[in-house]
This record gives C-alpha cells, structure tokens and sequence, in this order.
C-alpha cells in the first residue's frame, strides 16, 4: 500500500479529499490538521507523497512545502488551492511543490494527479553504479501518437538528470512533471488537435464505458496517424535542453495567457504551461507553436554532487 498524507486545517475539506484518494485501491490515506502536525506526523512514518492545503494556522501550506523539501526530499507535494489564494501557490510551485490541484476540481482530478506524481516519483534507478559514469548525454526521440510511450520515456530523461547529477530528487521529479506535460500537448493538442473539452469528455468516456473516443479514432484516422512527436534531448551536468516538436496545424504563441498570472491556476486550460514554466528555468515557443524548447540549469552544488 501507497501511504499518502491528506494535510487541511478544514474537517469537511480533509474529509472530501481523502475520500477521493480512499477509493483507490492501493492508497493508504493517513491525516494532518496543520502544517506542524503534519511535519510531526512524517517524522514518525513517512508518507510517499503529501496533499496540503495552502491557508491553514501555524504552519501553512507554503511553510510546509518548504520543510518537507528541505528534510524529505523524495517526498512530493501536492497542493489543493483555494481561490483567493493563487499567489502563495504560485510561490509553492516554485518552491518546490510538485503539482497542485484546484479545490474546484478535486472529483476530477486529484486521483489522476496523484497517480501522475507518484508515478514520476518512482522513476526506476537500476544501473546506478554504470551510469554515474556518465558525462553527457544527447538523444533524439521520434514517437508515434501512443500515450503509453511517454511514462518510459519521462522516466528515461528522468534517469540521464539524476546520473549528471543536474538537479536534487524534488528537482528530478518536477523536470518529469515539465516533460509529461509538453509530451501530452505535443500528442493530444498538437498532433491529434484535441481540444482541452474534448481531451475531458474523452477521459470522462473512457472511465465510464470503456468504448473508443475521439483520441482513439484520431490516432488511426488520416492525417492524426501519421503524424509523430519529435524529442531531441541534450543533458550536460551544467543544463539539460529539450526541444519537443509536433506534426500538427499549430498556434500563435502569442494568444497563450501568461502563466504568470496567479489567475492562470484556476484556468480549467492551460495548467501544463503553469507547471511548465513553473518548473523549467526556460520555455519557448517557435513562431509556428508547433516545437517547444525546455531548459532546466544545473541546480546542485559541484562540492554536493558526490
């Protein structure tokens, strides 16, 4: 069993999303009421992952996710955010956190994001003697239109960060979190031009009678199914460079509202910019919105590294 930790001063709240995660099979859902006891409560027996609320006494969800980082950092943290308080999940994000989950949207999708994260966070680390041989890395990547290709490869790049010792674990999984979301985008927006609504009700479908949607039709109709998502990948223990490119009609970069606007976390579209430029030291767009690059720096003292 998963063990994971629901932290929310609000009964009702902690009660509403440990719920959601307690219809998961293979989750074990423990409780905190604050931050403090929450930190408390890790010490003891620590948990594969934290959900929190951001606005909570004596110690809140910003303060919590700066101490879990700083004394268990293979420990990811999920942020539940309010409205009204966008601007302390934006400082949470780029604190550290590895996602975050609108309280609006918690029926939705806080199942999914959870399995996401943990999933990200248990990138496989065999060959781990051979591969701290390693000093560079560059690789190019063509996929067909398969989600179930993009964990294996996120997991892949994962590894090649960890082994040049570019950033920590929290930094390893948050790179993860960036490439998932460009490698979806590429898939469902870019080469199958899926629209956000379209991308729900498929996923809705999907979970509730098991039939082909529309992602499935695309994949193997004229033009989607001959498109491909292209991945050069260039890692160096100083930065890793992602360039990332879809065969689809494309967008004008300049129509996408700034990610940078607290606004955009309870936007129902656009979240995976949010994490992306969130997590990522740089993000571009060519003019065409068909090829993202992402650039991560290195984040690990030289002296730390070994």
């Amino acid at each position: 069993m998963t063990r994971v930790l629901v932290v929310d001063d609000s009964p009702v709240d902690r009660k509403l999303a440990g719920g959601i995660l307690e219809k998961h099979p293979q989750l074990n859902v423990e409780y905190a009421a604050n931050g403090v006891e929450a930190m408390e409560h890790i010490a003891r027996q620590t948990p594969e992952l934290v959900v929190t609320d951001l606005q909570m006494p004596e110690m809140n969800g910003l303060e919590l996710v700066g101490a879990v980082r700083s004394r268990y950092p293979l420990v990811p943290v999920v942020l539940m955010t309010a409205h009204g308080s966008e601007d302390i999940a934006v400082q949470a994000l780029a604190e550290g956190a590895a996602s975050y989950v609108p309280k609006s949207a918690l029926a939705r999708d806080l199942l999914d994001t959870v399995d996401n994260v943990l999933a990200i966070a248990r990138a496989d680390r065999r060959h781990e003697r051979l591969m701290r041989c390693l000093a560079a890395s560059e690789s190019m990547f063509v996929l067909e239109n398969d989600p179930t290709l993009i964990p294996p490869l996120v997991d892949l790049l994962q590894e090649q960060i960890s082994r040049l010792r570019l950033c920590d674990e929290t930094g390893r999984i948050r790179v993860g979190i960036a490439l998932e979301e460009a490698l979806r985008n590429a898939l469902y927006h870019g080469n199958l031009e899926i629209t956000a609504d379209e991308l729900r009700e498929a996923s809705s479908e999907l979970m509730q009678t098991g039939r082909p949607n529309v992602i499935d039709k695309r994949r193997h109709e004229a033009p989607y199914a001959d498109r491909r998502i292209h991945l050069r990948a260039k890692i160096t223990p100083d930065e890793a460079v992602y360039v990332i490119r879809d065969e689809g009609g494309g967008f004008n970069p300049r129509d996408i509202p700034d990610p940078t606007d607290p606004a955009s976390l309870e936007r129902e579209s656009g979240r995976g910019l949010v994490l992306m430029r969130t997590f990522m030291d740089q993000v571009s767009f060519n003019d065409r919105g068909t090829e993202i690059t992402l650039i991560k720096h290195r984040e690990i003292e030289e002296g730390l590294a070994h």
